[in-house]
């Protein structure tokens, strides 16, 4: 099946509705199923259902399922949990399943960079699921080819299902290579999770200019990534994906990201952890499909598309033609990030 959506308000709850075009199945599950499967689950029973669907049509030999336990201070949760992990007893195929059900609450930073520890005491590489990460048939060949192709590959840390270029293709091949990692639903192997530094050890004190202004050249964008880090070293943010893309920068890193768009986050709006504007942009993105995969002839980041999504962030990056409006949204976009970043040390 290919799958296309939208999302409904009804009653405070989000119901996905499919439309569901028949496609053949050995187009859609030419890939190999020894590749283990990691799904992140927690308290959305809508989406996981949804999630856990397309998983079965790709019936993975192994699958790993990680679920943080409720939260003790939130009335109902415990209830909304335990439905979610009793979704997992649906599977009906050939497949070895192992759990980690949290019985005390960790908090998203430490619940999902724990499991994924978990995960990679037991495999060497794999493909990771979130529960409101829906991919596309596509998704699967294409991690597991790349990760038996890019295996021992020091340079690719992680292969992203996420296309966030507005159709715009990005070389003559089916993906290219980025600085960003974008993880709604993603894959990667134990040598890289490895190099993962969750108290983002090497910079002492992101006021400083540091490596982070080496590695980006145009000052919004490095005062964003500054932002970004010292929100998280100072538990504003409650997050693993920013000291994840820290770890993958100092590395010097590469993500193989898709020129079509494998993976839809079906989870924006209440009930959501970060992704709550129901009217973003990414919330509405399409669902698409690999015909074939076409390998690029080179390794390199390619620029223009990550600065296409900084932009995308309004993070305003440096262009060769900007008008005095940019110049000046780009100045205040900047003196709003120092002076936050010097309002988190204050406190």
């Amino acid at each position: 099946m290919r799958f296309n959506g939208r999302l409904l308000k009804k009653q405070n709850t989000y119901e996905y509705v499919c439309a569901m075009v028949m496609i053949k199945d050995e187009e859609i599950m030419n890939f190999n199923k020894d590749v283990p499967v990691l799904f992140l689950i927690f308290n959305r029973p809508d989406t996981t259902q949804i999630v856990f669907d397309a998983i079965r049509k790709a019936r993975p030999k192994r699958l790993y399922v990680a679920a943080d336990a409720p939260r003790v201070e939130k009335e109902g949760e415990a209830a909304l949990c335990q439905q979610t992990r009793t979704i997992i007893k649906q599977v009906d195929w050939d497949c070895e399943v192992q759990t980690l059900f949290r019985e005390e609450n960790l908090g998203c930073q430490k619940a999902i960079s724990s499991a994924i520890d978990w995960f990679f005491e037991h495999e060497e590489m794999g493909m990771i699921l979130e529960d409101d990460c829906l991919p596309s048939p596509s998704f699967f060949s294409f991690c597991s080819e790349l990760l038996e192709r890019y295996k021992d590959d020091t340079r690719i840390m992680m292969i992203s299902g996420n296309n966030f270029q507005d159709g715009q293709v990005r070389g003559e091949a089916s993906y290219y290579f980025s600085s960003i990692p974008n993880i709604w639903g993603w894959a990667t192997w134990k040598r890289a999770w490895k190099l993962m530094d969750l108290e983002m050890s090497q910079i002492e004190d992101f006021r400083k200019p540091s490596i982070i202004d080496e590695i980006f050249t145009d000052k919004n964008i490095a005062l964003a990534m500054r932002l970004a880090f010292a929100q998280t070293r100072t538990k504003k943010v409650n997050s693993w994906a920013y000291p994840w893309l820290y770890s993958m920068l100092v590395q010097n890193g590469l993500s193989v990201a898709p020129n079509k768009n494998l993976v839809k986050n079906i989870g924006f709006g209440e009930g959501s952890t970060h992704t709550t504007n129901l009217d973003s942009k990414f919330a509405n993105l399409p669902l698409e499909q690999l015909d074939k995969l076409i390998h690029p002839t080179a390794i390199f980041s390619n620029q223009k598309a990550d600065l296409y999504e900084h932009f995308c962030l309004n993070r305003f990056p440096f262009k060769s033609q900007m008008s005095l409006k940019y110049r000046w949204k780009r100045m205040r976009r900047a003196r709003r990030f120092k002076i936050k970043i010097k309002e988190i040390y204050k406190k």
